[in-house]
């Protein structure tokens, strides 16, 4: 049904830099990234949605997810016109832009459907401020000659990219097991 592969990449240069280590094994076809920091829960599963959006458009598909007015300078946020429930297209986006001066609160979050004219716009992408290859804006200049599609994530998502977050996340999905509901609510409970 799916056809899985990793590739490493040597150094920490980047989720740009990343998907370009990815080069070799694309070839020619679309392909998903999906960051495993960002745990979603959702039915259907958030790539099945994003998968359902790129055949209707025939285009790339970022996963965007509103945040709270004070998170969004954690986030690349797009500036998107609705053309749809739930579909955007994109605009512009912008990495950790100020909360006052954001296009909106549609942050990007860890799940893409991507072309591989990507890889083009990626190797033509100058570094950052920090030596890193950012995939926002490489995304940025890959909208000068396509359209760019945002799925609103239809679910939860967990960050579980800090200790809160991954804590968090485990009691969320505990708390959806039968067996593990009742105990852990009295254990939780039993803590103040």
């Amino acid at each position: 049904m799916a056809n899985i592969t990793t590739v490493h990449q040597a150094e920490p240069a980047g989720l740009g830099h990343a998907v370009l280590m990815a080069k070799p094994a694309v070839g020619d076809s679309a392909f998903a990234v999906v960051l495993p920091d960002d745990v979603i829960d959702a039915d259907p599963p958030a790539l099945r949605q994003m998968i359902q959006v790129f055949n209707e458009v025939n285009n790339p598909v970022i996963l965007v997810e509103r945040v709270p007015h004070e998170a969004i300078g954690r986030y690349g946020i797009i500036d998107a016109v609705p053309v749809g429930n739930g579909l955007f297209q994109v605009q512009n986006l912008v990495e950790k832009p100020h909360p006052d001066s954001a296009p909106s609160n549609l942050a990007v979050i860890g799940r893409y459907i991507l072309t591989p004219d990507v890889f083009e716009t990626l190797e033509q992408t100058n570094q950052d401020a920090n030596g890193e290859l950012q995939l926002t804006d490489s995304l940025r200049l890959l909208l000068e000659s396509r359209p760019l599609y945002a799925c609103e994530l239809s679910g939860v998502r967990h960050d579980v990219g800090t200790k809160l977050g991954y804590i968090k996340a485990l009691v969320y999905f505990a708390l959806a097991q039968p067996d593990l509901e009742l105990p852990l609510r009295e254990y939780l409970q039993s803590l103040r």
